[in-house]
């Protein structure tokens, strides 16, 4: 619960970074809203764009999709949308390096802006954040009444009234239909007339049966 609650709060940060970085200067004071998703696949130009189909398109997508993330506590779609956060941003920086010859970083306002500072680490929390959280923990299913736990091997269980007088049988006991002692523990039937005399020679033969 703790590290769901953690882990929202570090993806709603780091997509509020991530919308909010296109509002600020990318390159030469340029916003992030005015470069058009195009130019990240055709080439950048002076072309201005308009806020729809600017770079803020895939970064509201992945705000979104955060917000899905967040309300059903799925790690996937928070992972997700950092991924998209952070793959928008580094395409731009391939694409800009590309048409200026290189990348540069200065204090006078020249060269990358705060703004690419703010959506590297949106993209970057949005990841911590789906390794934090915890994710939806799959219902315990309920078992019938007297149903044993997978994987738990347990002996059915029987009423007191159920055992058999003397207690349970010994498997181990070595009995033979027809020649138990009338005074037997175990309870069961006794026939008398193929009861052997016990008191007779253990290698002589009982006798025949008689119907």
């Amino acid at each position: 619960m703790v590290r769901n609650v953690i882990g929202s709060v570090l993806a709603l940060a780091g997509a509020t970074a991530a919308v909010w970085s296109p509002f600020r200067a990318w390159y030469d004071g340029r916003h992030g809203s005015e470069y058009r998703i195009a130019d990240l696949f055709g080439g950048i130009t002076e072309a201005k764009a308009d806020v729809i189909g600017s770079i803020l398109l895939p970064f509201a997508f992945a705000a979104v999709v955060t917000l899905v993330g967040v309300v059903f506590r799925s790690r996937l779609l928070v992972a997700l949308a950092g991924l998209t956060v952070l793959g928008f941003t580094i395409l731009w920086m391939v694409r800009v390096g590309q048409a200026e010859g290189g990348l540069t970083i200065s204090g006078d306002g020249t060269g990358l802006g705060d703004g690419v500072a703010y959506a590297l680490g949106g993209g970057v929390l949005l990841l911590l954040a789906s390794l934090v959280m915890s994710g939806r923990r799959a219902p315990r299913r309920s078992l019938p009444l007297g149903e044993p736990e997978p994987g738990r091997h347990t002996e059915p269980w029987q009423p007191a009234d159920h055992m058999p007088p003397g207690g349970p049988v010994d498997p181990d006991r070595p009995t033979q239909p027809g020649y138990l002692t009338p005074d037997d523990p175990y309870g069961a039937p006794t026939r008398t007339s193929d009861v052997p005399p016990w008191d007779q020679d253990p290698g002589q033969q009982p006798p025949s049966h008689r119907a």
